[in-house]
């Protein structure tokens, strides 16, 4: 630890490395095979040097290289002690229960991420609308809204705006050659949403209108009603198309993502089940496993 100490002292990672590379380099004469370079040692646990360069992050000074290799050396040692310490101290019901548990954890991780790369290469991950709607319809009692939405086109515009009549008359019209004129005065609203046919959250669109709150929410957000509110950033025009609430089934379109989530994990749990009846109907054809019955 000694040595360790001084090497951070002196902030001489890069002045160990040379010293490595010099090592290196003339051993090479001597030797064709090259062997890892370690930068510390406990007992017959070594750290080498590929396992700290990969951790560096370019762009980094000598200085911050330095004090991240002494600590990380520093940190690496302490556990490695640690661990000797309670291997020799902790009861051997414990290390053998602790053994389990990590073998246990390697085994997960390692299948978690076979079968992940298996479902990913395996399955289809297309969901058609036809799909969506059976689903939609089998499924209607469990898709009641929690919330009130509502499809809603609006605009923010300044407080010093001039043609605002002309916006609300467009807003409310909103035939194609208004949306075209709306959307070419587009850069001088603070803030807009034309695509009123996707059911948004009340919440959300309280949190977009700032003088709409949940306790006036009933009042402006109803279907096919129009408002105008005001606050000193700027005004706020809106037309709500319609709305859908609490309790009310939810349309399609909302709990689309949701939907094809569970059809994607549906499919993801099949593949898995198939799989793992396969790996096993193939390791009993091979005699790789066999089920030892007990004597009675």
């Amino acid at each position: 630890m000694k040595f360790l100490h001084s090497l951070g002292k002196q902030g001489g990672w890069c002045t160990f490395l040379l010293f490595v590379v010099f090592l290196n380099v003339g051993c090479e004469s001597l030797f064709k095979k090259k062997e890892p370079s370690f930068v510390a040692r406990v007992g017959e646990n070594y750290l080498f040097e590929d396992d700290i360069k990969k951790l560096l992050i370019e762009g980094m000074s000598k200085e911050d290289s330095a004090s991240f290799v002494t600590n990380y050396i520093n940190n690496w040692a302490s556990k490695q002690l640690l661990l000797d310490k309670a291997k020799i101290n902790l009861p051997e019901e414990k290390l053998a229960e602790y053994d389990a548990l990590v073998a246990d954890y390697r085994a997960d991780l390692y299948t978690r991420a076979y079968k992940d790369a298996l479902v990913r290469q395996g399955i289809d991950t297309l969901i058609t609308e036809s799909q969506l709607e059976n689903f939609y319809e089998s499924e209607k009692e469990n898709f009641k809204l929690k919330e009130k939405v509502v499809q809603i086109r609006f605009v923010e515009l300044p407080r010093q705006f001039l043609n605002k009549d002309e916006v609300i008359d467009k807003l409310k019209s909103f035939k194609p050659e208004d949306q075209t004129y709306l959307d070419s005065i587009g850069v001088q609203f603070k803030k807009l949403n034309f695509n009123d046919s996707i059911w948004v959250s009340a919440p959300r669109v309280i949190g977009e209108i700032a003088p709409l709150t949940f306790e006036n929410a009933d009042k402006h957000l109803k279907k096919s009603q129009f408002f105008e509110m005001e606050d000193d950033n700027g005004v706020y025009l809106a037309k709500v198309v319609d709305v859908k609430d609490i309790n009310d089934t939810a349309p399609l379109s909302f709990v689309e993502p949701q939907i094809k989530q569970v059809l994607l994990s549906r499919r993801k749990l099949d593949f898995l089940r198939q799989l793992e009846t396969e790996v096993l109907d193939e390791a009993i054809k091979k005699n790789e496993f066999e089920i030892y019955a007990e004597d009675e």
